[in-house]
């Protein structure tokens, strides 16, 4: 990579799994944004977790993918969010939700990348200052 990213994003499960997957789609522009140097995908050790037992569950044959990501170009990766860190979103989100949350809160990103509309829609976590897009609107700031 050359320079530095012009962004950190922190990926949920579904953008890793999707861009994975689907080669074609936003969620793998952004994974290519990655590898290209332009941002630094973040994601906890949970979301890798999750990752891979999708994977491992729905499309095996994607793994080998995933694993190619992880050696060549490798995302940054953060520690789980303690229980008092996650339990501070339960008034607004699932348990497993909120874990995924305070992780992206934690790792300070410019922007927390997901599809999943309770994170996009709620609007008490737009006051936590951290600015959640879809992968769409994320790929349309790279013009791509």
């Amino acid at each position: 990579m050359a320079g530095e990213p012009d962004y950190r994003i922190f990926i949920d499960s579904n953008v890793l799994i999707s861009g994975i997957y689907s080669p074609t789609g936003t969620p793998a522009k952004i994974l290519y944004l990655h590898m290209s140097g332009r941002v630094m995908v973040v994601v906890s050790q949970l979301i890798l977790t999750e990752t891979v037992l999708t994977l491992k569950k729905k499309k095996p044959d994607a793994l080998p993918v995933l694993n190619a990501l992880l050696t060549s170009s490798p995302p940054e990766i953060v520690k789980n969010p303690s229980f008092d860190q996650v339990t501070s979103w339960t008034e607004y989100l699932h348990f497993e939700d909120a874990a995924i949350f305070a992780a992206a809160i934690s790792a300070g990103p410019d922007y927390f990348v997901t599809g999943d509309k309770h994170f996009l829609t709620n609007k008490e976590l737009n006051k936590s200052g951290i600015r959640i897009v879809t992968s769409a609107q994320m790929v349309r700031l790279f013009r791509l």
